[in-house]
């Protein structure tokens, strides 16, 4: 399921005491289509199990439940036997995907460091003296043209797009592809004022400053990064806060109870041409 970016929720009797419907170590897969395999002992439990599922894939947090078979008469089926069990309920995640547009310096300290987090690589760049494999041996793909890759790569809810092309031309064709795609993230480097400039031509095209709110720009973490090697870590830092499902503010702190969302992203706004001598 992994492998083919399949998504689910893997229930496990870790604990039992007395008499139940089952045996400890029992498994139940529930699926994203709600499909199952395996089974926990059925009835009310499984059908309580098989709900917390799809909350456990969804939010990407595992659960502990406990039942007591003993007390509960709305367990009626067939169920009341005397016993309890914990269950515990852990979200099965794709692998992530990090597609680096872009072949230089940034990108190839990048790589590293995230294939060592995990993620699965693809790397695209239209120069084949900068995307090929011995710089990029951990890469999966290597692509040399982005319209290849624009018709190629299927973003979804595990991908994680980094736009660190050679310059402002190529950022803004990858950026106005990457912001109509369902990747989970998308980030760009650049300064702020690069950022605005981008923004704006894109807007002149017909992009509206609401699909730029979900782009991190300039991305990375607030760590007062200089080389290539701690501008990779302050951005594999902030892909790993929202893989996590971490809230990132301002000065690079991350509050892991709440969920991701923007810390030192450009904000843009569209406003009216200015008419008139």
């Amino acid at each position: 399921m992994r492998r083919s970016g399949q998504r689910g929720a893997l229930a496990t009797i870790v604990h039992t005491n007395g008499s139940i419907p089952s045996y400890e170590s029992s498994r139940m897969l529930v699926r994203e289509d709600g499909s199952i395999a395996g089974t926990i002992g059925g009835g009310c439990v499984e059908a309580d199990v098989w709900a917390a599922a799809r909350t456990v894939m969804e939010n990407e947090t595992p659960r502990k439940m406990v039942f007591n078979l003993n007390h509960d008469a709305g367990y009626d089926n067939g169920l009341i036997c005397g016993g309890s069990l914990e269950i515990f309920v852990e979200p099965i995640l794709p692998q992530p995907m990090l597609y680096l547009f872009g072949g230089g310096h940034i990108s190839m300290a990048l790589a590293k460091s995230a294939f060592a987090t995990g993620f699965a690589l693809t790397v695209v760049d239209d120069r084949e003296a900068f995307a090929n494999r011995e710089r990029f041996p951990m890469a999966e793909k290597v692509v040399t043209s982005y319209e290849e890759a624009f018709q190629s790569i299927a973003p979804d809810n595990s991908s994680y797009l980094v736009i660190v092309t050679r310059g402002h031309k190529d950022d803004m064709r990858v950026l106005a592809w990457a912001v109509r795609t369902a990747a989970r993230y998308v980030g760009m480097i650049g300064s702020k004022r690069k950022v605005l400039s981008v923004y704006q031509a894109l807007e002149r095209e017909g992009y509206s400053a609401e699909e730029f709110a979900r782009v991190y720009a300039p991305m990375g973490l607030n760590i007062g990064a200089l080389s290539p090697e701690e501008i990779a870590i302050s951005v594999l830092a902030e892909l790993i806060a929202i893989r996590r499902n971490a809230r990132v503010v301002a000065g690079g702190e991350a509050d892991l109870a709440a969920s991701a969302d923007a810390h030192k992203k450009l904000h843009y706004e569209s406003r009216p041409a200015l008419t008139g001598r």
